[in-house]
């Protein structure tokens, strides 16, 4: 468990805090570009690290990521018309482009020089394939964006979901990898599973042994069972800093899947969390059956789901009561959610009671809140925030002999990495 102090350092990203201060040193998904599908288009709320901004796509196709705010009389830019390149304020006409700049002041006479003194908070951003990056950092020079390989392929699939948490309520979920036993599975069983199938050792071995490192780019777990013929059963997971994790999944061997999920906080209370994926030959997009409400443009009015805290879900508990599903939720990522939001949004950890496999959860939060209290006091750059190739890991599953040390024989296959990254550059 952590002290009330800790509790509130790793879970407060507002302006001014040591996390929020800490994730904004990164490189990060801000929105879809899909959601400024062209020049000129309708402006977009967004939420991030506590701040009310709004995204545009200006006349040349860049994207400006700027105070929701004007600076004049503080109405809202939300309603401001994209025209030019630049957003002008409804209200007097105050013009600004994406780098904060104001451009028109058409409300002042011809000779002032005014508007040249007026600037507005604007962040750099940068597209690839399909993501709007951001950086809300310190530095004049923001430092290359990760290399985080599910974001480097020609063919991706991105999934996007508002969760009404704390981030790292979140990203914990992803870092316990024993829930997949039960929570996930707890209906399956030896009758009901193929003999040397991953999901059959997760069906009959319900508890493993993890090894935890630290690493440049964070945290990674080996969690291993016994296997009946003189084999280790390895878990292989990484959590990688400010937010991003790369899970096993429930079939999936180690070096398939080039892929990660990113719990962006939207404030404390609100986090988007990002499903980034290379996509393998011949596979197509999908969503994982989940059924989106319509979009709206209120502040956290986008990605939600028709299976919600609200309706429990859409629990079936005659299928749970047959056995036929173990939770009675319809979904992987769905059953993650109710556990997770029925903690509260941002849950009081002073009252936990971790166990031996909580390790990774236990060594993460630890790496997580000293590094941010290093950047507070001292200025330590934050681990792998300079380091792109740091980013370059694969999750899943694998056997191997007993004995044999998992982070050295996998590691070609965790650091199995085969794109050019193609970034377009946007101003900001």
């Amino acid at each position: 468990m952590l002290t009330s102090v800790d509790n509130e350092l790793l879970c407060r990203v507002g302006p001014g805090t040591p996390m929020g201060n800490f994730m904004r040193e990164y490189w990060f998904p801000g929105l879809k570009s899909d959601e400024l599908p062209e020049p000129d288009c309708a402006p977009v709320r967004i939420k991030l690290l506590g701040e009310e901004l709004v995204a545009f796509r200006d006349t040349d196709g860049n994207v400006g990521l700027v105070d929701n705010y004007c600076p004049h009389r503080r109405a809202s830019l939300f309603f401001g018309r994209n025209e030019e390149c630049g957003l002008r304020c409804v209200y007097h006409g105050w013009k600004f482009d994406v780098n904060g700049n104001c451009v028109d002041m058409p409300s002042e006479p011809a000779e002032s020089n005014f508007k040249d003194k007026v600037r507005i908070t604007a962040y750099p951003c940068q597209e690839r394939n399909g993501i709007v990056w951001t950086y809300m950092g310190s530095r004049e020079a923001p430092p290359p964006l990760p290399e985080l390989e599910g974001n480097m392929h020609d063919s991706y699939n991105i999934t996007v979901l508002h969760r009404p948490i704390n981030w790292m309520q979140g990203l914990e979920g992803e870092m316990d990898t024993l829930h997949v036993t039960f929570l996930h599975l707890g209906h399956l069983n030896e009758r009901n599973t193929e003999p040397g199938t991953f999901n059959r050792f997760q069906a009959t071995m319900r508890e493993g042994k993890f090894d935890v490192r630290e690493t440049e780019h964070g945290t990674s777990y080996g969690m291993f069972r016994p296997t009946p013929d003189g084999q280790n059963y390895w878990r292989v997971g990484h959590i990688l800093f400010p937010f991003y994790a790369m899970v096993p999944g429930i079939e999936n061997p180690l070096g398939a899947n080039a892929g990660f999920i990113a719990y962006v906080p939207m404030d404390d209370h609100h986090t988007l969390e990002w499903g980034v994926r290379a996509l393998k030959p011949g596979e197509t997009p999908n969503d994982q059956l989940r059924n989106y409400l319509p979009n709206t443009t209120e502040w956290h009015g986008r990605y939600n789901i028709d299976q919600n805290f609200a309706n429990d879900f859409l629990i079936d508990r005659e299928a749970q009561r047959k056995n036929e599903s173990f939770t009675g939720i319809k979904g992987i990522r769905q059953q993650d959610m109710a556990m997770t939001e029925s903690m509260g949004s941002i849950y009081d950890r002073t009252k936990e009671h971790l166990g031996t496999t909580d390790q990774m959860i236990i060594k993460t939060r630890r790496r997580f809140i000293a590094a941010a209290r290093q950047l507070a006091e001292d200025g330590t750059p934050p681990p792998g925030v300079d380091s792109p190739a740091a980013y370059h890991q694969r999750s899943g599953q694998i056997a191997l002999s007993q004995g044999v040390d998992w982070w050295d024989a996998t590691k070609e296959l965790r650091e199995t990495f085969n794109v050019e990254p193609m970034v377009m550059e946007a101003s900001g």
